[in-house]
């Protein structure tokens, strides 16, 4: 077993006024059908509410406290603003108990820190980037991602994604200076099937372990390898089929694809 050290995270339960109730789906929808398989129980968590807008301009906010979230793969800090209102964010990586933070066009290029895209120079890395100003954050929010600033056109910059991808970002909208914490996330190990129950995932069965009536790649004389190209227990490619719609809407704001 190889865990992450959370020596630097709160022992105390999260902000009661942050926190609403979750109620766990395993794996079904709104019709009670299951369209997530290997899903359910788990240890029951509160929704922390993460505040991806960062729209409390020039108004400096303390670091009290980093804290694990159960519903992220990266840690949040709790920050109090100095007119008394609270909020979690996604915490970067190198942001401490006792830092200030900063959202609007007056914040220093610093992590933690949160400015529009026009006041951010170019080569600069960010995170937790919005695709539509004033939505909140949508793109590179996961521990250990960070993305790139490659350049300034007119209404529009060039971001170098996580992924490989370089997209077309509005201008105005906001991004958070640094790499989100918690790099140390990709080494870990599990140790024992339990510790993923917890996490909320069921057994995972390999297709080729199935009979042929639950899955194409199932049946065979011992341990056959499925034969022909992985497929979904639906027929579809699995393993690299790009199944990206080519007209989509989206499709001009990509300048380059994503690496294969």
């Amino acid at each position: 077993m190889t865990v992450v050290d959370k020596s630097q995270l709160s022992k105390n339960g999260p902000e009661k006024s942050l926190t609403r109730g979750k109620k766990s789906t395993g794996g079904r929808n709104n019709t009670g059908r299951m369209t997530t398989r290997f899903r359910g129980a788990g240890n029951k968590r509160r929704f922390r509410l993460v505040d991806f807008r960062r729209t409390k301009d020039g108004i400096p906010a303390k670091v009290v406290s980093l804290e694990y979230d159960p519903n992220r793969s990266a840690d949040i800090a709790l920050i109090h603003y100095a007119d008394g209102e609270k909020s979690y964010i996604v915490a970067p990586d190198g942001l401490k108990v006792g830092d200030v933070v900063m959202n609007g066009p007056k914040a220093e290029l610093k992590p933690g820190n949160c400015l529009a895209i026009k006041d951010i120079p170019v080569g600069v890395d960010i995170c937790c980037i919005e695709l539509v100003p004033g939505s909140g954050a949508k793109l590179v929010r996961s521990a250990g991602q960070v993305a790139t600033l490659r350049g300034k056109e007119e209404d529009y910059a060039q971001v170098k994604l996580p992924s490989g991808e370089v997209r077309l970002i509005h201008v105005n909208c906001r991004a958070m200076i640094g790499q989100v914490g918690n790099l140390d996330l990709m080494n870990t190990k599990m140790g024992k099937a339990g510790k993923k129950r917890y996490l909320g995932f069921r057994p995972h069965v390999r297709g080729v372990a199935q009979n042929p009536v639950d899955h194409p790649m199932g049946g065979g004389e011992g341990r056959s390898s499925g034969g022909g190209h992985p497929v979904s227990p639906w027929g579809k490619l699995a393993k690299g089929k790009r199944t990206r719609n080519p007209k989509k809407t989206s499709k001009k704001f990509i300048v380059e694809r994503r690496k294969k």
